[in-house]
């Protein structure tokens, strides 16, 4: 593999991109999982942009197991009632270090460090009525008990009345800071939407003094009315329930990233979900140890709308025995560069088993094109050059294929499998080609 040819932006002027324990490990991730993991990234993945590793939820429940949560989970505490690494998973944290050992490997890799939290302060320790760091109060003070995740047994919601839960908050986030952590996905904000719950782990997270980036997540039903607060708050943010590798759960993102991608930029990113590719279900929530149902066309699609929706991209899949293949689409610079260097994205069209998109390139001649066949059988089309911004004596050029791409001058003529992409950069003719 070779570098990009075009450097890749800033960190805050492209989404987030890395790697996510969920759809392989769910609640099992270990210690040993992760380092295999970052040092995948080190080595075939960080010089394209992927450069952060998150450990997903419940690194605090020693007994966490495959397919869902065990009730009254025993999870570690410190005794402010902060979650701490279950020391039988992560043995560099015991002694108290916390995940301190863990996110300095992860950085001596250069690559940054994240973690899931969940919304909200542990029922053992509102049971225990622990004390909040700093404060005369206690737990059961702060908590919310009739606020609860419908679906994780972990936490209770904050009273934000109380003085106690900004505290509280503070507290956790100062102790993720003093770890090193980079990047918090914090779980069971969006549905319903919890605006105090946000607020307080964004002003958290600035009273801790280091610059980590907020996730949120889960985002089923999150109206582009909430963009002003959750640009003011969040990085990213999630725009849909847990994504499988099913094509329905694809297809559905369509409709979602078309009303949210006009509004993608740095000031913070709708977020499509992980990319459940290569092998996941080892030890996950759902199903078993396989690779990603979703065929190769359907892989190609997936990742052809996250970029040029520009949604963050998390890997789902374990990096390690991933397919190379998988590894290669990851890597495909010229894709990425529709990541890191378009603008204007939007959905231009869609009519029957038709979507198509466009894009223009940041060096201000250079246009971007996505086709997308929803249909159940291989389909041809015949893509009207105007409709995609270009000149009939544009070069076309498909990025996933690295092939040129002949027209005749009306029409871009592309054919597709059952539920297939085609990723075209559209720029001036070369001296001397033509169009076949």
């Amino acid at each position: 593999m070779t570098r990009p040819a075009r450097p890749i932006p800033a960190r805050h002027l492209r989404p987030p991109m890395g790697w996510n324990s969920w759809d392989c490990y769910g609640t099992t991730v270990s210690e040993e999982e992760v380092l295999a993991n970052a040092a995948f990234m080190r080595d075939h993945l960080l010089a394209y942009g992927w450069d952060t590793v998150v450990v997903d939820i419940q690194w605090y429940e020693p007994t966490a197991r495959a397919h869902g949560y065990n009730p009254d989970p025993p999870v570690v505490l410190d005794g402010h009632g902060r979650q701490s690494p279950a020391p039988n998973r992560f043995p560099s944290a015991a002694g108290g270090a916390g995940f301190r050992p863990l996110a300095d490997r992860v950085h001596q890799f250069g690559l940054r460090f994240g973690l899931h939290i969940m919304r909200g302060v542990p029922r053992r320790a509102v049971a225990a009525r622990l004390p909040v760091e700093g404060t005369g109060w206690t737990a059961d003070e702060i908590a919310d008990t009739s606020s609860v995740c419908p679906w994780n047994p972990d936490n209770y919601g904050l009273d934000h009345d109380h003085p106690g839960a900004q505290a509280y908050y503070d507290s956790q986030v100062a102790r993720f800071a003093d770890w090193g952590v980079d990047f918090v996905k914090a779980d069971d904000m969006l549905y319903p939407y919890h605006e105090r719950e946000i607020s307080a782990y964004a002003r958290a997270i600035a009273r801790s003094g280091r610059p980590i980036e907020l996730s949120l997540s889960p985002g089923a039903h999150v109206s582009l009315a909430r963009l002003d607060h959750l640009r003011d708050n969040a990085t990213m943010w999630r725009v849909c329930d847990d994504l499988w590798d099913r094509w329905e759960d694809v297809e559905a993102q369509f409709a979602r990233m078309a009303r949210w991608a006009p509004w993608q930029g740095e000031r913070g990113w709708a977020d499509a979900d992980m990319l459940p590719l290569g092998r996941i279900g080892i030890r996950a929530e759902r199903g078993e140890d396989r690779l990603c149902r979703l065929t190769r066309a359907e892989q190609i699609s997936l990742l052809t709308l996250w970029l040029v929706s520009r949604s963050p991209l998390m890997m789902g899949g374990d990096l390690p025995t991933s397919p190379r293949e998988t590894v290669e689409l990851l890597t495909d610079d010229e894709a990425l560069d529709v990541l890191f260097h378009s603008r204007d994205n939007r959905e231009v069209l869609r009519e029957d088993d038709l979507v198509l998109w466009t894009a223009r390139d940041t060096d201000g001649h250079t246009r971007y094109a996505a086709v997308f066949s929803l249909a159940d059988a291989p389909r041809r089309f015949a893509v009207p050059l105007g409709s995609v911004g270009a000149r009939p004596d544009d070069h076309a050029r498909e990025l996933w294929t690295r092939t040129d791409t002949p027209h005749d001058g009306r029409h871009l003529h592309v054919g597709l499998p059952a539920h297939g992409a085609a990723l075209y950069r559209l720029s001036a003719a070369r001296p001397g080609s033509s169009r076949g």
